[in-house]
Protein backbone atom coordinates (compact mmCIF):
# COMPACT_ATOMS: atom_id res chain seq x y z
CA UNK A 1 0.00 0.00 0.00
CA UNK A 2 2.84 2.38 0.80
CA UNK A 3 4.06 2.48 -2.83
CA UNK A 4 0.55 3.25 -4.06
CA UNK A 5 0.12 5.88 -1.34
CA UNK A 6 3.47 7.44 -2.22
CA UNK A 7 2.53 7.62 -5.91
CA UNK A 8 -0.84 9.22 -5.10
CA UNK A 9 0.82 11.81 -2.82
CA UNK A 10 3.39 12.58 -5.52
CA UNK A 11 0.60 12.97 -8.08
CA UNK A 12 -1.26 15.44 -5.85
CA UNK A 13 1.93 17.44 -5.23
CA UNK A 14 2.80 17.45 -8.94
CA UNK A 15 -0.66 18.69 -9.87
CA UNK A 16 -0.76 21.37 -7.17
CA UNK A 17 2.75 22.61 -8.07
CA UNK A 18 2.38 22.27 -11.82
CA UNK A 19 5.41 20.02 -12.20
CA UNK A 20 5.98 16.53 -13.59
CA UNK A 21 5.71 13.56 -11.27
CA UNK A 22 9.16 12.45 -12.40
CA UNK A 23 10.67 15.49 -10.66
CA UNK A 24 9.34 14.44 -7.24
CA UNK A 25 10.88 11.72 -5.09
CA UNK A 26 9.82 10.45 -1.65
CA UNK A 27 12.91 12.11 -0.18
CA UNK A 28 12.19 15.47 -1.84
CA UNK A 29 11.84 18.27 0.66
CA UNK A 30 9.27 21.04 0.39
CA UNK A 31 12.16 23.53 0.18
CA UNK A 32 13.62 21.68 -2.81
CA UNK A 33 10.17 21.61 -4.43
CA UNK A 34 9.71 25.37 -3.79
CA UNK A 35 6.61 24.75 -1.66
CA UNK A 36 6.10 27.80 0.52
CA UNK A 37 3.57 28.14 3.34
CA UNK A 38 0.71 29.18 1.04
CA UNK A 39 1.48 26.34 -1.37
CA UNK A 40 1.66 24.03 1.63
CA UNK A 41 -1.80 25.07 2.76
CA UNK A 42 -3.25 24.43 -0.70
CA UNK A 43 -1.47 21.10 -0.77
CA UNK A 44 -2.99 20.07 2.57
CA UNK A 45 -6.48 20.87 1.25
CA UNK A 46 -5.79 18.87 -1.92
CA UNK A 47 -4.50 15.91 0.11
CA UNK A 48 -7.52 16.02 2.42
CA UNK A 49 -9.81 15.94 -0.59
CA UNK A 50 -7.86 13.17 -2.36
CA UNK A 51 -7.74 10.88 0.67
CA UNK A 52 -10.94 11.84 2.50
CA UNK A 53 -9.17 12.69 5.75
CA UNK A 54 -8.75 15.71 7.98
CA UNK A 55 -5.10 16.60 8.48
CA UNK A 56 -4.65 18.34 11.85
CA UNK A 57 -3.00 21.77 11.64
CA UNK A 58 -0.20 20.78 14.01
CA UNK A 59 0.65 17.73 11.88
CA UNK A 60 0.57 19.74 8.67
CA UNK A 61 3.09 22.22 10.07
CA UNK A 62 5.53 19.39 10.76
CA UNK A 63 5.59 18.07 7.17
CA UNK A 64 8.92 18.96 5.57
CA UNK A 65 9.21 16.28 2.88
CA UNK A 66 7.16 14.03 0.64
CA UNK A 67 8.08 11.04 2.80
CA UNK A 68 6.79 12.75 5.93
CA UNK A 69 3.49 13.45 4.20
CA UNK A 70 3.23 9.78 3.20
CA UNK A 71 3.94 8.65 6.77
CA UNK A 72 1.41 11.07 8.21
CA UNK A 73 -1.28 10.04 5.75
CA UNK A 74 -0.56 6.38 6.35
CA UNK A 75 -1.22 6.89 10.06
CA UNK A 76 -4.42 8.87 9.40
CA UNK A 77 -5.71 6.28 6.93
CA UNK A 78 -5.00 3.43 9.37
CA UNK A 79 -6.98 5.26 12.07
CA UNK A 80 -9.81 5.83 9.61
CA UNK A 81 -10.01 2.11 8.78
CA UNK A 82 -10.00 1.14 12.46
CA UNK A 83 -12.70 3.65 13.40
Amino acid sequence: MKDELTQRVIAVIAKSQGVGVETILPESTFVALNIDSLDGLRLIFALEEEFGVDIPDDAAKMFKSVGEVVQGLETLLERKVVS
